[in-house]
């Protein structure tokens, strides 16, 4: 899936930004693709889903694997949360 062209979100349209998981993360070294659109829909109605399905104050981001092209959620507890892991 590597190519130079811009990725978006499938929820918003947004352009994900890359992100550089932790060390401690399963995802490997290579930054990932998030979209960090506060007004996403998959983010929004996160915290919705999480309060109401597992009593947690928390929610997610869309996030890509550009290598493999695999999606999932990017766990966040604040809309700030992950923010200072953005690679520009």
């Amino acid at each position: 899936m590597e190519n130079n062209e811009k990725q978006t979100c499938p929820h918003c349209g947004s352009a994900l930004l890359k992100w550089q998981p932790p060390m401690e993360a399963n995802w490997g070294e290579n930054p990932q693709l998030v979209c960090f659109n506060d007004d996403c829909s998959y983010y929004v109605n996160g915290w919705k889903q999480m309060l109401e399905k597992y009593q947690q104050h928390a929610s997610y981001r869309y996030r890509l694997n550009p290598e493999n092209g695999v999606a999932g959620p990017l766990p966040v507890w604040s809309a700030t949360a992950h923010r200072n892991k953005i690679v520009e």
